[in-house]
């Protein structure tokens, strides 16, 4: 194998473009966790996945090579297909999450300030705020009415009006104005600047309400909301040799384009597989979308017994025998900040998935800590499939460090490894992969699919 993986494609480079095509549009149209799920029920559903909903309501058996989906609240999804083996044997699982670090519009976002229509906003995620200014932003989200209408609320793409954060010219941070770094409360969208000459009030504020209301929105509704700023455009390939990929969101929405696609390949497996996309990672994984929810083990417990093979000890068993591969992204290392790195031990471009046997800070504080057992086992069925693999850590020993949903899986007992591809620019507005990392990883989660759990 070589050291730059292009050179194993040289021969069959387009077949890395075509499939990074697919990743690109899919990045550019799924920018929020709804649009992530929506796009995955209509891969699965295309590929003969049933919703599981249905099938409950019907009293509808499962048996080996049957297919089903599950959806919780419209923002994390996991996709089964039903293997040969028994469940209790245990199921080999591709897990990633699909919310990334954005700008949130509050609950009362609207006000008035200096002539504009503002937007109050509460940052998501772990991001650096002066990132977001000066920069053209794009609005995402549902709008949920009183009678449980929902409306679909997309602004700010293609050749629609955008809005954005302002920043301080230069010419007058020197005075007191000047600012190291923005507070959250800095964080305010600028709307419009027009004015509604008859309003009494609020002139600007109201302006600004005339255009929703055609939109059928009212300013209450933002309470029962969920509306995201994120950078407006579509991704983009990158470098002069189109090796890379330009985009928001890739973490990790990268991890889980991949998992999603090399689980439509797999047929009739020996073991039970899953897709699992997730919410709320970036912020601790919590709330009833995220991977501490029971949703996940519940909706094992669903697919068993249409299997007809439920139990609380069979699904103690199931959890406890599983593998799983934790599919987040980890850092690469970047020619303009080598100081952070260690180049010997991190993640490089173009050579494959990378595998971090833990992840945490500080003396593997947070850590899921892969059995080498388990890793042994992986290495084998890569070298097989012959897939190019990196192990590796994130940045230097002390200058900081990251967490997955690794750990949370791993208190069932299984195996879990973190496993991704490599990303430049990570948590800022616009990420980069490198396409040949993306293909060789999506060719790794098909390969773990098909392994063999002992």
């Amino acid at each position: 194998m070589k050291t730059n993986l292009w050179e194993n494609y040289k021969d069959k480079k387009a077949e890395v473009f075509d499939f990074c095509e697919g990743y690109r549009n899919f990045l550019s149209n799924n920018k929020t966790e709804r649009e992530c799920t929506k796009f995955a029920i209509s891969v699965a559903e295309k590929n003969g996945f049933k919703n599981l909903e249905t099938l409950i309501k019907e009293n509808k058996k499962l048996k080996a090579g049957d297919k089903v989906y599950a959806v919780n609240m419209d923002k994390s999804i996991a996709m089964f297909i039903i293997g040969k083996q028994a469940f209790e044997n245990g199921i080999n699982i591709v897990g990633a999450h699909i919310d990334s670090p954005r700008i949130d519009l509050k609950a009362k976002p609207l006000y008035e300030s200096q002539g504009f229509c503002m937007l109050d906003t509460h940052y998501y995620g772990g991001i650096k705020k002066y990132q977001w200014t000066a920069s053209p932003l794009a609005l995402h989200g549902v709008i949920v009415k009183k009678d449980g209408k929902k409306i679909d609320f997309v602004m700010g793409e293609n050749d629609d009006a955008v809005v954005g954060i302002s920043d301080l010219l230069p010419h007058l941070e020197k005075g007191p104005e000047k600012k190291a770094e923005f507070s959250g409360e800095d964080l305010n969208l600028i709307a419009g600047n027009m004015a509604k000459v008859d309003a009494k009030e609020n002139k600007f504020k109201a302006f600004i309400l005339d255009i929703l209301k055609e939109k059928g929105i009212e300013e209450d509704d933002f309470f029962s909301a969920e509306i995201e700023a994120v950078p407006a455009g579509k991704a983009r390939d990158f470098g002069l040799d189109r090796s890379m990929i330009i985009g928001y969101g890739q973490d990790d929405r990268v991890c889980a384009y991949t998992g999603l696609m090399a689980l439509m390949k797999i047929e009739n497996p020996e073991y039970t597989v899953c897709n699992l996309l997730v919410d709320k990672e970036e912020i601790g994984s919590v709330g009833a979308t995220g991977m501490h929810s029971k949703w996940f083990e519940n909706t094992v417990v669903e697919v068993m017994n249409l299997c007809g093979q439920y139990s609380e000890l069979a699904l103690r068993r199931t959890l406890n025998r599983s593998n799983m591969l934790s599919s987040d992204v980890t850092a690469a290392v970047d020619p303009n900040f080598t100081a952070a790195f260690n180049p010997a031990t991190d993640a490089h471009f173009a050579k494959g998935i990378s595998f971090n046997k833990f992840t945490g800070a500080y003396g593997k504080s947070g850590a899921n800590d892969a059995n080498p057992e388990f890793i042994a086992a992986l290495r084998n069925q890569l070298d097989k499939e012959k897939v190019a693999f990196q192990a590796t850590e994130m940045g230097k020993v002390d200058q900081g460090g990251g967490g997955t949903i690794a750990y949370i899986m791993a208190k069932f007992g299984m195996n879990v490894i973190d496993a991704g591809v490599p990303v430049l620019n990570m948590h800022a507005r616009w990420e980069i992969t490198s396409k040949v990392d993306i293909y060789e990883t999506y060719r790794a989660y098909v390969a773990f699919y098909n392994m063999k759990i002992k």
